[in-house]
């Protein structure tokens, strides 16, 4: 399973998905960090047949909520990724690669619920909670697909 973080590093609860990737590798897991431009987004996942891409998200739902989408078997909830400060986004990526027939055989989204995106804030400790959990709950799936 290929794991890619994304986000922008110095806008508050924008970082959550960078947060987790690198939470991942410090637990010994391999997971990738990426702005969330959708071509680069694309061309990280060529090739790959399981991804999973962790983004902050914007719901309504309490901040450090966690979610998962399967991104295969329905269009991505734009709106809930408008949050970030992507121009073309995650959502985009996956739409656009859906049309170009690109996308990985299995693509989910881990979003994480932020309230703070404002340029040089820290991500707030919702987030920052969920991050733990998002790690451990996927660090636990890459270690039983790793078994099988």
């Amino acid at each position: 399973m290929l794991v890619i973080g994304c986000g922008h590093p110095d806008c508050g609860d924008d970082a959550a998905g960078l947060l987790t990737a690198r939470r991942l590798r410090e637990m010994g897991f391999q997971a990738a960090e990426a702005g969330g431009e959708a071509t680069s987004l694309m061309a990280a996942w060529e090739g790959r047949e399981d991804v999973l891409l962790v983004d902050a998200v914007l719901t309504g739902a309490p901040a450090g909520t966690i979610h998962f989408w399967d991104a295969r078997s329905a269009p991505v909830a734009r709106e809930a990724l408008r949050c970030s400060t992507h121009g073309l986004g995650v959502a985009e990526a996956v739409e656009l690669a859906r049309v170009l027939g690109r996308l990985p055989a299995r693509l989910r989204i881990c979003g994480i619920e932020g309230r703070r995106f404002r340029p040089g804030e820290s991500a707030s400790p919702e987030v920052l909670a969920a991050v733990e959990k998002a790690a451990r709950l996927i660090g636990e799936e890459m270690t039983c697909t790793n078994r099988e």
